[in-house]
């Protein structure tokens, strides 16, 4: 069998928002597998949003807010005050709740990550645009509108232009904070689709409230409550057999 290899990982790791009395997130220890997809479910305020956006500290674009311990990728802490954020953003990307596609074409919305990193020749652009665009499962929708306004498209096409956007500059790990909690059932089956898809690319950690969706298509599960990680392991062992009175309760929706 072979040994999966940690990608990121969070050591002894507590985060509280500026002017809070109390941490949100207590002394986390979580490895993220690399090419797999892992889940942090939880009821609402429990922490998971919290720890995702702390993976590339978006948290930072608000001042005043307190990390502490580890968050280790490619043989760093990502945490150290002189931690390029721009750079670290391009190796993990992030996906919203809400399609936030940018005021421009479809070509210049994939465009816009790759000219940050220096390229500017049409040809090499062109290319990977397109190969962007068929990664992220549009381009076969979009190829003939590339300069068509982003916001024609419809929710679940902006949805997958922004994964198509974050893997157009290849990061090493995407972050998913509920990527289709506003699609309806179709959308949501294709953007499912497509992240059990890009997993074989890059490393996926997703947060859901929706609990069938991360039996569905996570490998691995984290549950959090109040702030603790509570339990993590095999997404099969978290749903049919925990370990945590906790987990159990909450998996069988005795609270939520």
């Amino acid at each position: 069998m072979e040994k999966e290899i940690i990608d990121l990982e969070v050591k002894d790791f507590s985060f509280r928002y500026a002017g809070a009395s109390a941490d949100s997130l207590k002394k986390i220890n979580l490895p993220i597998i690399k090419n797999k997809v892992t889940a942090l479910i939880g009821p609402s305020g429990c922490g998971k949003t919290t720890l995702l956006r702390s993976l590339n500290r978006i948290h930072d674009l608000y001042p005043g807010n307190e990390y502490r311990g580890e968050v280790n990728f490619e043989g760093r802490n990502i945490l150290s005050a002189d931690e390029d954020l721009i750079h670290l953003r391009t190796r993990i990307g992030m996906i919203f709740q809400k399609p936030t596609a940018f005021p421009m074409s479809i070509y210049e919305n994939i465009a816009y990550g790759l000219k940050l990193q220096g390229i500017k020749d049409k040809t090499v652009l062109s290319g990977r645009i397109e190969k962007a665009l068929k990664g992220g499962a549009l381009w076969g929708e979009v190829k003939e509108r590339l300069n068509d306004e982003a916001d024609a498209l419809s929710g679940g096409q902006q949805q997958r232009l922004c994964i198509s956007r974050a893997i157009a500059v290849e990061p090493e790990i995407i972050l998913f904070d509920e990527p289709t909690s506003a699609l309806d059932p179709i959308s949501t089956e294709a953007i499912e689709k497509l992240i059990m898809e890009l997993k074989d690319e890059v490393t996926i950690v997703i947060v859901t409230h929706n609990m069938q969706q991360a039996q569905r298509i996570s490998d691995y599960t984290a549950f959090m409550y109040l702030g603790d990680l509570i339990e993590y392991g095999e997404t099969d062992k978290i749903f049919n057999n925990p370990d945590e009175e906790l987990t159990k309760q909450y998996i069988s929706g005795q609270f939520g």
